[in-house]
């Protein structure tokens, strides 16, 4: 299952704090990419935050992931989580209907 881990900055993080917490949030993230469950990951244009692509059995199962990382455990971040999928409509225009 594909899924969408919105993320947000709900609580700025000082310069102090961000180097407390950064020297354990990066190695959790590639460890997840490393393992499989991240597939690609951006920053977000829009606003602080980041946007993850994963690949896990459920819903249930990337928010156990992402909400073990310490920006989240340490109250600074968010998740939001949408499953994805391919674009089934697409599938009308090559059966010709």
């Amino acid at each position: 299952m594909k899924v969408l881990a919105i993320g947000s900055i709900v609580k700025p993080v000082s310069p102090e704090q961000r180097q407390q917490i950064m020297p354990k949030e990066v190695p959790d993230t590639l460890k997840l990419y490393l393992d499989g469950a991240i597939e690609q990951f951006w920053f977000r244009q829009d606003k602080p935050g980041v946007v993850f692509l994963m690949n896990v059995e459920s819903i249930e199962q990337a928010k156990s992931k992402v909400e073990a990382l310490p920006l989240v455990t340490e109250g600074f971040a968010q998740y939001d989580f949408q499953q994805v999928g391919p674009l089934a409509p697409l599938g009308l225009l090559i059966q010709g209907k």
